[in-house]
This record gives C-alpha cells, structure tokens and sequence, in this order.
C-alpha cells in the first residue's frame, strides 16, 4: 500500500529539520519545503496532510491554505505559529484549517495531530465547514466529545448537514479510521429495514439466498450513523433498544449472539419530544440515543457559513480540471440575503445551476437561480371535488416506497411543460395537472390539523410513514411545512 506524505512547509531549517525527524520516527512519510511557493509546486495526490508556518517571507500560511484548499478541498492542514492568541485560532478554523498549534509545542503534540487528521479521504465530506461563530462552537464541541464512546443525538432541519457532522465526529474520534457506517430509516422499505440493521441467515426468509451482516456488523469497531430515526416502528424501536442495552446482536433465523464494538450515532429532523408525547417513539430509547445531544442550526441562522461552504461546492463540482470561479459581491449578496429552506441541500442545487449558468470567469447576480424563480404558489382556490373532507389519496400510488428514485427529481419528466403556477418538482410519478394539487391537498389538510402529523395522515387515508416521507422532501425542495 503506497503511504501518503505529510507536506511541511517551515522557513527555520533548525525547527524543519526537528519536524522532520519526529514525524519520520513515527512512522510517517515526509516532504519540507522552505516557503509557499516550494509548497504549491509539491502538492499531489500523494500529500495526504500539511503543517505549515503562518509568518513566512512571501506568501503567508493563510494564502497558501486557501490556495491548498482550492485545490484539495478536504485536505487536513495544521496553521503553526510563535505568535499565538485565540483569535489567531478562530481565525486559522474560519479560514478551513483543522487545527492550530502554538511554537514551541512538545513532539507528543505534534504526533497527536499526525494521527487525528493524516490521510483523510479527500473525497469524503467528513470536514465539517464552521465559519459562524455557532458552528465553531459547534465543532470545538464536536472534537471535544469525539474522544468519548457516548452516543449522540443530532437534531436539525433536512439538509442542515448532520451526517456530514456525524462523519466529523467519527473521523475526530479513535474510532476514525475504522468503518463509518450510515443507513437512512426512512429510505429502506418497513419490511426490510429489521434485515438491513441486525443481518440476516440464508434461509431466514423467502429470498435470503445467502446470509448477510447487518449494518451494525459492518461497523464493528466504528460508528453506525442512524440518520431519521424517528422513523422506525415500536417492534424495531424494542429491538434496537435491546441491541444499544447489551452491545450483541443477533441475526434473522439465528440464535448465536454477536458481540458488538460499535459508537452508534443518530439524527432526526422531527420533534421527538413531541413524538414521544404521542406514543410514536419509546422514551427509554430515545435517552439510550440521546447521552449527548447536538442541534445543528439551519442554514439561515449561520449566515457565515453560507459564502464558505458556497466555495467548499464550487469546489468539488469543478474538481481539478476545471478553473474555480469566484463569487462576485452582488452574486454573493443575493446568497447572504436569501432564507433558504431548503438549506444545504438547496444551496448545493444553486451552486450547480450557477456554474451551468455562468459565462465568464465568475459567478455573477444572474447566474444564481433561486427556487422561487422555478416556483410560484398557486393562488386558485381548490375546487369543492377536491375538499380536504373527502379527499381519499390512493396508498400504493402515493407511497413513498413505491417510487423513492422517481420522486423528486426537480425536473418535470414531461414533453408539456406545466402552468407557471405549477411547481417544478412535485412527484413526478403523477400527472402534472395532479401534481400542485396533491401539494395543496398534503398541506391544507395538514394545516387543518395544526400540524399533527398521525390526524393529517388518517384524514389523507395514507401511513404517518409515507406522510412524514413526503412532507420531509417537500422540506428539501425548500416548502414551508406547518
């Protein structure tokens, strides 16, 4: 296996040296250079982290990160200096560093930052992007409990981006370079989820032809993520609860037990307080996830992070062979100023559209389409056949099960486009004239309701599952749901 290289970038040939030799001790392979321009020119695939000085003759560490960055978005740098304060330190984190030390510092810490952060996947999203000084707080938080086995309970809006903070977590933590397992409760169908998280034996049931690890064996050793989980039924919430209890699971049509070494963490974008109030998820279970609890704030109350994690896009849809264009200050203030709903998620589709956009070498006011240029509300009343009293929607149509990669999709798949009125990216298994009025049927009976889901969903004859489904794409697309 080809070892990555540390890049250490330090203008005092006595401390470069001395840099040189613990890291080597310790078994990892090195590359100094003197300056940032020796810097850039020996940056390749091959570089899999970077301690550099901030004060150097020429470019300083900060330029020379952002330029790093722009080429190799996930690549864990280290900011060193002689000349620190913590407001350096807040600084270094809102320029994307991933840790600062300050001169002269101990070998034993310079090792330890070797270990939490070489050789990260430059592909992966486990580099959580903190501007905001909510986020900073956020992610010093999330480095802090990283270090302990407890489980964590993350809430937020969808599209907040906690699966990227649960993958952050996981890499600061001792278990970071053992699996990283994810499973979304609600995108695997009700009948196949028990088989998907606790495995199953050949035989165990029509079509288990061969017998298969669950998701918490795929993660021996490291973290299961177990995103929306509010989704899961009472039968599979007393299963789980007995897993989390005695760490050993045991598979479909077995009976041997399986001893578990795994951090399970969780999230959910529903009130769970008020589920739990409902009888729709067990309170023993949830505090069994919830030992330490994180709420990842929606995009619009971090304003900080929209221009920083605008560029972190940019940046992996242009890869390396395509010049990153910059984000002109008009173009910018139009992102700064907008709500975004559907947060991250929203802003990832913005992003795009920009760059398909765009015809100089910047992005610029025109070229960044917002979700209310595609969709405007329907200002027609609903006709009296499609009263919420007697609506009766069909279950098998309507289930999200049913037509999870048809849904949602953001284009209309249709030769005819539809009213102005119309929203662009209503389920696209219905006919287009359906389309805007299964919307207004979903969120006036929901409304009727003041925004109880189980009611909303009896009145609408479809399960509180597909209900909450729909509502949570129709959040994704940037919709107000009650």
């Amino acid at each position: 296996m080809t070892i990555a290289k540390i890049l250490v970038v330090e203008d005092d040939a006595e401390l470069q040296e001395a840099l040189v030799d613990i890291l080597s001790i310790n078994q990892f392979e090195v590359l100094a250079v003197s300056n940032a321009e020796q810097a850039l020119q020996a940056l390749d695939d091959e570089i899999g982290m970077v301690f550099t000085d901030i004060r150097m003759d020429g470019m300083d560490g900060y330029t020379l990160m952002k330029k790093l960055r722009a080429y190799k978005p996930y690549l864990p740098i280290v900011l060193m200096t002689a000349y620190g304060t913590v407001e350096q330190a807040v600084q270094a984190m809102k320029h994307g560093a991933v840790d600062y030390i300050e001169k002269p510092f101990e070998a034993k810490l310079l090792v330890e930052k070797a270990q939490a952060y070489f050789n990260r996947d430059a592909s992966s999203e486990d580099d959580f992007v903190a501007s905001d000084l909510v986020t900073i707080q956020l992610k010093t938080m999330a480095q802090k409990i990283a270090k302990s086995d407890a489980s964590i309970y993350i809430s937020g809006a969808s599209g907040t981006g906690k699966e990227v903070l649960a993958r952050y977590i996981h890499a600061q933590s001792e278990r970071g370079r053992a699996p990283f397992v994810a499973i979304n409760c609600a995108a695997i169908p009700e009948n196949m989820l028990e088989a998907t998280l606790f495995g199953y034996e050949k035989g165990a049931f029509t079509g288990a032809m061969k017998s298969m690890p669950g998701k918490f064996e795929q993660a021996q050793g490291g973290t299961l993520f177990l995103d929306e989980i509010g989704e899961l039924k009472a039968d599979l919430q007393a299963k789980l609860l007995r897993v989390l209890q005695e760490r050993e699971v045991e598979r479909i049509g077995s009976t041997k037990l399986i001893h578990l070494d795994v951090r399970v963490l969780s999230a959910s974008n529903i009130d769970m307080k008020r589920a739990i109030q409902e009888g729709a998820f067990r309170e023993d279970l949830y505090y069994r996830l919830n030992v330490f609890p994180m709420r990842l704030p929606a995009l619009k109350e971090r304003p900080k992070d929209i221009a920083a994690i605008a560029e972190r896009l940019i940046a992996r849809h242009c890869g390396v062979s395509r010049v990153q264009p910059m984000i002109n200050a008009p173009a910018m203030r139009k992102l700064l100023q907008y709500s975004w709903p559907g947060n991250i998620r929203e802003l990832d589709n913005v992003i795009q559209r920009a760059l398909l956009m765009m015809s100089g070498d910047s992005i610029q006011e025109n070229d960044i389409l917002l979700d209310d240029v595609f969709t405007e509300p329907s200002k027609a009343p609903l006709s009296d056949a499609l009263a919420v009293e007697s609506i009766s929607l069909d279950e098998e149509a309507f289930s999200g099960e049913n037509a999870v990669d048809e849904m949602y999709e953001g284009v209309v798949q249709s030769s005819e486009m539809p009213d102005s009125s119309t929203p662009l990216w209503i389920d696209s298994a219905l006919p287009v004239d359906l389309k805007a009025r299964e919307l207004q049927v979903i969120l006036q009976t929901l409304e009727r309701f003041s925004g109880h889901r189980q009611k909303t969903a009896e009145a609408l004859n479809i399960s509180p599952r597909t209900l909450r489904y729909k509502l949570a794409k129709l959040k994704e697309q940037g919709v107000d749901v009650p």
